[in-house]
């Protein structure tokens, strides 16, 4: 039985954490036909919900919206056309509502998605249509399971892309960092049989990420021809199947020189400006490859990640500092300061 109030952040202003501000709203008494009530347990933060506090970063959000689109919960009523789910189930949030099932999302349904257009994750209580919720996977906590939204779903889609999961034996990938969609994309690709080659900067994180699964690590600090280098360590130098590249213009000159021929360029986000040497999309020519940009993936490959997560018995990584829904200004800046390994999740339990 839901409580009559329940506590959610909403963005008043694009002014930073100052602009959030955590208040009390009514739980609906009534559901329209397709949507779905949901206890929220968990959610995790994205860059994007970061670039949404922030005029600067020129991301359109709807007035008073509650951010955030990561999070996992528990079904408590549905309306009375709902199909695909019952009270009691346990769902995870799928960001982009009322997108065919089969159908990639692009950036204007992203920009469209909870958390900008729509309300998020950052509250106890929400109220979604059924179309924006999948099934939970089963061997995951509500912690783990708020980290597959965005990132997992990114990582899944970069990975294994239009053809669907599938067995990566003999394949080589190449993760940049250690941000969410990174580590989703090691733990993904050695549970399916990649070798997979990890960058960082840090000596404790390339420890974490070997026990994930790298078989190598790169520090692209010390090693600033770090795609070269990835390179070499390849099976016969031959270079790199799959490169899941999150730093867009920062690091896609060094992908182009670790990559394979026929190889594939995974661009998953923009997280760096050009350095000296700028990037080229000719160098896809040169280097023989492909290029491939990468927003979520679709609904359809949602529930195949979900059953490979529970086939596998992945576990998802998230940092080991959990806040609490009170706490998401401080959580917030300890992203921000990129303090983070993997996801920062926010633990949101019964009062």
């Amino acid at each position: 039985m839901a409580p009559q109030k329940y506590r959610q952040w909403t963005i008043q202003s694009q002014t930073g954490v100052d602009g959030l501000v955590f208040s009390e709203a009514e739980v609906p008494e009534s559901l329209g036909d397709h949507e779905v009530l949901i206890k929220i347990h968990a959610a995790s933060l994205n860059y994007r919900d970061l670039m949404a506090i922030h005029s600067g970063k020129k991301i359109a959000v709807k007035p008073n919206i509650v951010p955030g689109s990561d999070g996992a919960g528990t079904v408590i009523s549905i309306g009375k056309s709902v199909s695909l789910f019952s009270p009691q189930d346990k769902v995870v949030t799928h960001l982009v509502p009322g997108i065919e099932p089969g159908r990639f999302p692009i950036g204007a349904d992203i920009f469209g998605g909870l958390g900008q257009a729509h309300h998020g994750t950052l509250r106890e209580y929400g109220v979604f249509h059924e179309d924006t919720l999948v099934r939970m996977p089963g061997n995951l906590s509500f912690e783990e399971a708020a980290t597959l939204t965005c990132s997992g779903l990114t990582a899944c889609n970069a990975l294994f892309g239009q053809r669907g999961v599938r067995d990566l034996s003999g394949e080589t990938v190449l993760t940049q960092g250690t941000g969410g969609v990174s580590v989703a994309a090691l733990q993904f690709a050695h549970a399916a049989g990649a070798t997979v080659i990890s960058t960082t900067s840090s000596e404790a994180k390339a420890s974490r990420l070997k026990e994930l699964g790298a078989s190598h690590v790169v520090n692209y600090r010390t090693h600033k021809n770090w795609g070269e280098t990835a390179k070499s360590l390849s099976l016969n130098q031959e270079g790199i199947s799959n490169i899941i590249d999150v730093g867009g213009l920062s690091t896609l000159a060094e992908s182009f020189k670790a990559v394979k021929v026929n190889g594939i360029v995974s661009i998953t986000g923009v997280l760096g400006e050009a350095g000296e040497e700028k990037p080229d999309i000719m160098d896809a020519l040169w280097r023989v490859c492909s290029v491939r940009g990468v927003w979520l993936g679709t609904r359809d490959l949602f529930g195949e990640m979900v059953q490979f997560i529970e086939e596998k018995n992945i576990k998802p990584v998230f940092d080991e500092r959990v806040f609490r829904l009170e706490e998401l200004k401080e959580a917030c800046v300890y992203m921000e300061e990129r303090r983070h390994f993997s996801k920062v999740v926010i633990k949101i339990p019964d009062l």
